[in-house]
């Protein structure tokens, strides 16, 4: 699904991924979060982004 993306994901790029509200989209960041999928890059709310997490 996210061949070709270039740049940092965010919730407001997953929201329009999935065409869903950007609360929906950080909900389903979470849960990847939370499942260990992805890892959150950066501090302050709107400079969050977040990557895939690599096997440890």
């Amino acid at each position: 699904m996210l061949d070709g993306f270039d740049g940092k994901l965010t919730t407001t790029k997953w929201a329009k991924i999935t065409k869903t509200s950007a609360d929906t989209a950080l909900r389903d960041i979470q849960d990847l979060i939370n499942k260990n999928v992805l890892v959150k890059v950066g501090e302050s709310k709107k400079g969050a982004s977040y990557e895939i997490r690599l096997g440890e």
